[in-house]
């Protein structure tokens, strides 16, 4: 800041410091402050500035959030289907809430049907303590106790998540030939939620049984729910997706 007042250019000083001319850039137009003022305010104790939002963003990073850590910072990236543009919507909105000093940046379709929704700030690692090397069903995906005292008294919005990322609600349709020879039809509507991660799928389990949905595993990736009472309890924050 001294050689800034003292007339130097930004080529200048990067040469005379070492540091990169973008940052002395940022610096001389202020903005170099507030980003240093997270950086510093980023630790352990980390909390969202919305605890609903967060749980829903916590359930869509679970399913399709990437994040990349470098030095000093960090970047979340959201790949979500274009098709569903109320979702993607959604969960820009939640990430705008969680981190309310940052914006979130969303571009549709950057690649066939992929929307990415993006965020940078430092104090991401500590948001999803669950980053890490390699995919997420190659290694353990635990919740921390902070995240699971907040998410217990939000499943809803954690479950939504879940299910926005890796699941649907269908209608499963079937025929049987009744005792007066009628071929008699029947249809129901049931959800699935699908992850290879088996710690995500207790994750999600162990959710559903707080709020009394009854689920099932129905094959080593699927879980299933399709009691009439627990497919009615998720219609009620979860639904179609769109």
């Amino acid at each position: 800041m001294e050689l800034i007042e003292a007339g130097r250019s930004e080529r200048q000083i990067a040469e005379l410091t070492g540091v990169g001319r973008g940052t002395v850039n940022a610096w001389r137009h202020g903005r170099g402050t507030s980003y240093h003022r997270r950086v510093a305010s980023a630790t352990a104790d980390w909390r969202p500035g919305s605890v609903p939002a967060y749980c829903y963003l916590l359930g869509i990073y679970l399913g399709d959030g990437h994040l990349t850590v470098r030095s000093r910072r960090a970047s979340l990236v959201l790949y979500l289907d274009a098709d569903y543009p109320a979702i993607v919507d959604a969960v820009a909105e939640a990430l705008n809430r969680t981190f309310p000093h940052v914006r979130a940046t969303h571009h549709t379709r950057v690649q066939g049907s992929v929307a990415a929704v993006q965020l940078s700030d430092p104090a991401l690692p500590h948001a999803f303590p669950q980053h890490g090397v390699g995919r997420k069903h190659t290694r353990p995906i635990k919740l921390t106790g902070w995240q699971r005292e907040l998410t217990h008294g939000h499943p809803r919005e954690l479950l939504r998540g879940l299910i926005h990322s890796d699941g649907c609600r269908c209608v499963n349709r079937f025929k049987t030939k009744l005792p007066s020879g009628r071929i008699a039809e029947y249809e129901y509507p049931r959800y699935f939620f699908s992850n290879l991660s088996a710690d995500i799928r207790r994750i999600f389990c162990e959710h559903c049984e707080l709020l009394g949905i009854r689920c099932t595993q129905s094959n080593p990736r699927n879980v299933s729910i399709s009691h009439r009472k627990s497919v009615a309890l998720l219609d009620e924050f979860v639904g179609p997706k769109t």
